[in-house]
């Protein structure tokens, strides 16, 4: 049996992706290679993967679409964009479709294998971590484990990014989470691109609280976020 992590990599730079598909492999990846996104969509399909590493610019369908529809299918597995832009726009735009880091080109492959352990590394520890797997949020009910958020009879599922922010959030409630505390957590560098996609998950996680009018993500000026709920009652 091969326990080898499995890699979707789209990449219509024949050259690049090739490399690209070696280097990781002689690192102990399993990698599948597409040039352009209607393979990529047709293969994510096909198998499962562990990740996904995506160029944006590519022909057919561009990274970004092949994103959106890989996130309909599966809001968990971990997405990275290849991009030779560095327009914040653009970035904003993956962050916003559930995108979990990007690289810009040029780039060194030891550079792409940091950020790919690094984020199996956090979707391994979350799914590993096992003590606290329920939070009740007024009328929501969170799941770390099944990464849900569950509330009368709708339930929710979370991508990655969302449920590792909002654990975060459980963890310190009613309490100030520290901006550079959770960026570092979750994104291993606190840039500027990786604290604006903070922020628009922040708004994403408003968006999927916004029905409990007694739940609230503050901005605490200069500090960070605070998620206010009331504290469950200890006697039931």
């Amino acid at each position: 049996m091969d326990n080898k992590l499995k890699i979707l990599l789209c990449e219509d730079d024949e050259n690049l992706g090739m490399l690209l598909r070696e280097f990781l492999q002689a690192k102990g990846y399993n990698v599948d290679l597409c040039n352009d996104g209607d393979k990529g969509y047709k293969a994510f399909l096909k198998n499962k993967y562990d990740l996904c590493v995506l160029d944006v610019m590519m022909p057919k369908k561009d990274g970004f679409t092949l994103a959106q529809e890989i996130r309909n299918v599966n809001r968990e597995v971990p997405i990275i964009f290849l991009t030779a832009k560095s327009i914040k726009e653009d970035l904003l735009e993956g962050f916003k479709i559930g995108a979990d880091d990007y690289i810009t080109k040029p780039f060194s492959m030891e550079e792409l294998v940091a950020r790919i352990n690094a984020i199996l590394r956090r979707v391994r520890g979350a799914r590993d971590n096992k003590e606290i797997t329920l939070y009740k949020l007024g009328k929501f009910t969170f799941d770390t484990q099944k990464m849900v958020l569950i509330a009368d009879d709708s339930t929710t599922k979370l991508t990655t990014k969302e449920s590792e922010l909002l654990t975060l959030l459980c963890e310190h409630l009613n309490d100030v989470l520290e901006r550079n505390y959770a960026l570092k957590t979750i994104w291993v560098d606190d840039n500027y691109f990786n604290a604006r996609s903070m922020d628009v998950y922040i708004t994403k996680l408003r968006k999927l609280l916004k029905g409990d009018p007694d739940i609230e993500i503050i901005n605490i000026h200069g500090k960070g976020y605070k998620l206010i709920a009331p504290i469950p009652s200890s006697d039931n």
